[in-house]
C-alpha cells in the first residue's frame, strides 16, 4: 500500500455520491506496501478502505474483487467489497479502477507467536475450503512464466554468484512445474501473499484472535501447498537469517493440517515449494529494487532477505512429516 495517485476530499465526496455509504468524515493516505494506492475513509456509516489500482487491469480486476465477496459471504474475516447504487462492486476514480472494502478489527503482530502462526494457518485452511465453488479462475499471475520473464531483467544486477543460484533455481522449478507431482498438487483460489502483515489480530498479545486477512491483489488460482510455504517463509523465520523458528513452523503447520491435511504429493513436493514461495519474493523484490515505479510514499523492500530465506531452505530441509510429528 503506498501513494501513487493522490485522492482527495473532493474526490472521495464525489465517489461516495455512487454508493450507499453515507457521507465522508474523513480520508488519510497508507504509507505501508509498493503496489497499489490506499487510504483508509471513514463515512458516516462505517470505516473503509479505498484503493486505486496501479497495476491491475479492470478485467483482471473482478477476480479479486468476488473473491473477497465470495469469501466475506461464507464468513471468512476478509474485507467485504461494497457495492455500488449500479450494482457493481469495481469502478473507476482518475481513470483508474478502485474499490471501497470494509476495514477489519486489528492489527498485524510484527513479531507473531505460536499462537498467532495457529490462528493464522487454521484461518487460511478455511479460505482454501471455501474457495474450493469460487467459479471465477485466474492464474497466480506472479507464478512460473512471470518468474521466466522477469529474472532475465535483474540478471545485470546480480553477481555471478547470485545469477548462478537465481538460473538454477529456475530451472529446478521448471522441471517441478513440469512434472506429474506437481499437478497433483491440491489447489484453487490462493492468497500468495499472507505475510504477516497481510493478517490482522484483535484481542491480546497472549489471547489473540482473528481481525482477518487484507490485500488479496496477489491472489491466483494455485497450489495450496504454495500459499503454506509463502506464508511460513514469512512467518516462521527469524529475520536476520531466515532461518526456520521450528516451534512457530510446527503450530503453523499443524494448525493447518487440522483443518485440511496434507496429501502424499504435497508431503513429497514440500522442499522445492518453500524454494518456489522463496525464489517468487526475491525475484519480486529484485524487480521492484531496481525497477521501481514512482510513489509519494515508497519504501522498497530488501531483495536480498530472500536470497537468504532460498539459500536456507536449499541448505535446510525438515520434512513435513517430521514437522507434523
Amino acid at each position: 500500500m503506498a501513494v501513487f495517485t493522490t485522492v482527495t476530499d473532493a474526490d472521495a465526496r464525489e465517489l461516495l455520491q455512487h454508493y450507499h455509504l453515507g457521507e465522508m468524515v474523513s480520508l488519510r493516505g497508507i504509507s505501508a506496501g509498493i503496489e497499489n494506492t490506499n487510504y483508509f475513509l471513514t463515512t458516516t456509516t462505517g470505516d473503509y478502505v479505498l484503493t486505486l489500482f496501479e497495476v491491475l487491469t479492470y478485467e483482471q480486476l473482478p477476480f479479486y474483487i468476488e473473491l473477497m465477496h465470495h469469501l466475506a459471504e461464507k464468513g471468512l474475516p476478509v474485507p467485504s467489497p461494497q457495492t455500488l447504487k449500479n450494482g457493481q462492486r469495481l469502478t473507476r476514480l482518475h481513470n483508474k479502477p478502485c474499490a471501497i472494502v470494509t476495514r477489519l478489527a486489528g492489527s498485524y503482530v510484527s513479531e507473531p507467536t505460536a499462537q498467532h502462526c495457529a490462528l493464522a494457518a487454521k484461518t487460511l485452511a478455511q479460505a482454501h475450503l471455501a474457495g474450493q465453488d469460487y467459479p471465477l479462475h485466474q492464474p497466480n499471475l506472479r507464478s512460473l512464466p512471470w518468474w521466466e520473464k522477469t529474472i532475465p531483467q535483474v540478471l545485470a544486477f546480480l553477481s555471478s554468484e547470485q545469477n548462478a543460484l537465481i538460473q538454477a533455481t529456475l530451472q529446478e522449478q521448471q522441471t517441478l512445474f513440469a512434472s506429474a507431482l506437481y499437478q497433483a498438487l491440491p489447489e484453487g483460489p490462493a492468497h500468495c501473499d499472507l505475510f504477516r502483515d497481510n493478517v490482522l489480530f484483535a484481542g491480546t498479545e497472549t489471547q489473540p484472535t482473528m481481525g482477518g486477512f487484507i490485500d488479496f491483489y496477489f491472489a491466483g488460482c494455485d497450489k495450496w501447498i504454495f500459499d503454506v510455504a509463502v506464508s511460513v517463509n514469512d512467518w516462521c523465520i527469524e529475520r536476520d537469517t531466515g532461518i526456520f523458528k521450528l516451534d512457530l513452523l510446527k503450530a503453523w503447520l499443524q494448525s493447518y493440517n487440522q483443518e485440511r491435511a496434507f496429501t502424499a504429493a504435497e508431503k513429497e513436493a514440500w522442499p522445492l515449494i518453500l524454494q518456489a514461495a522463496a525464489l517468487r519474493f526475491w525475484v519480486s523484490r529484485l524487480y521492484d529494487f531496481y525497477h521501481p515505479r514512482p510513489a509519494q510514499s515508497l519504501k522498497p523492500h530488501d531483495p536480498t532477505h530472500f536470497e537468504r530465506v532460498l539459500t536456507q531452505r536449499q541448505a535446510t530441509v525438515y520434512t513435513l512429516d517430521e514437522l507434523l510429528g
